[in-house]
């Protein structure tokens, strides 16, 4: 590594990666690449952010440009067997949907037999549309561009009747529409299921090692009540097993990971747990207010679950 982390993040989706008024990036995939940094390299201001398209994201990771690729990307079979290329785990559980103007009056998929979609170039709502459409033997031509931002006016234009996408993305575009975000609904329908998680080059187990327990760490460290606030005082006073145990986990590894011992507490004291960081980016401080729905812990009804850490 260069002294910095250079992680590939998207050219401006907010909740994900996207740049404040004062320029500095914001939302859960810019502060998991903080997380990073602060366990591989002790500190979470030496995370460096590489805006990329969806098509050129792969092309930078695999090419050595970017060491982390945390750009709302689907974890999928293809991509790991065909790319050499390997995700950490699942950062965001969202789903493949779809966008219209509210004026058309469509209100399911079904109503879209014979549209123009408009998808973005290089993401797998190219190919779930396909399948999905496919399957429920309707007709459809896609729109295919290259650059969101292209995307987006295309559809507010109206050179396409629906717009496909992540649900979460689509929530972000639907809230600065022109007219404002009621002038367009999201469809109730899934097409696909879209896991959302960091990627590594395949070959260094070590560092892929690394990104998949930091990743398991802000989950943890949800699930124990440990936050940005609290986490270096429990660190040194807390009586309870499970906190200590997992505070205490990272003296075990860090040797074997040539990190810090201390890395635990760097990455929760940094970007605090997995929880703040949802949060912040999509939750009712953010613009978005999306519900956590599965992204909860387990505990709760969702999907975040870590594995023990011993």
């Amino acid at each position: 590594m260069r002294g910095v982390l250079r992680c590939g993040v998207s050219e401006g989706i907010a909740g994900f990666s996207s740049k404040d008024a004062q320029g500095r990036w914001i939302g859960l995939d810019a502060d998991f690449c903080r997380a990073v940094a602060a366990a591989a390299l002790g500190d979470a201001e030496k995370a460096v952010f590489v805006p990329l398209s969806a098509e050129a994201r792969f092309p930078a990771l695999l090419s050595g440009d970017i060491d982390l690729l945390v750009r709302n990307t689907t974890w999928t079979l293809g991509r790991e067997a065909n790319l050499g290329v390997e995700f950490a785990g699942v950062l965001y559980y969202d789903a493949g949907a779809i966008m219209v103007p509210r004026k058309s009056g469509v209100n399911s998929i079904a109503q879209l037999n014979g549209a123009t979609i408009c998808v973005e170039k290089g993401t797998t709502h190219v190919e779930n549309l396909a399948r999905y459409f496919g399957a429920k033997k309707l007709a459809y031509q896609p729109l295919i561009i290259e650059k969101l931002d292209a995307v987006t006016k295309a559809f507010f234009s109206g050179r396409c009747q629906a717009y496909a996408s992540d649900r979460s993305q689509l929530a972000e575009i639907q809230s600065r529409a022109p007219g404002g975000a009621t002038a367009y609904i999201v469809l109730p329908d899934n097409i696909s299921k879209e896991p959302l998680g960091p990627a590594v080059r395949r070959g260094d187990e070590a560092w892929f090692t690394l990104v998949k327990w930091v990743l398991f760490t802000l989950i943890e460290a949800e699930e124990l009540g440990i936050t940005r606030e609290n986490v270096r005082d429990l660190h040194d006073t807390s009586a309870d097993a499970g906190r200590e145990r997992f505070l205490g986990s990272s003296k075990n590894v860090a040797k074997a990971l040539g990190i810090k011992s201390d890395w635990v507490v760097e990455v929760i004291g940094s970007v605090g747990n997995y929880g703040e960081m949802y949060e912040r980016s999509f939750g009712l401080p953010s613009n978005l207010k999306i519900e956590r729905g599965l992204n909860r812990l387990w505990t709760q009804g969702g999907l975040m679950y870590a594995p023990p850490f011993r």
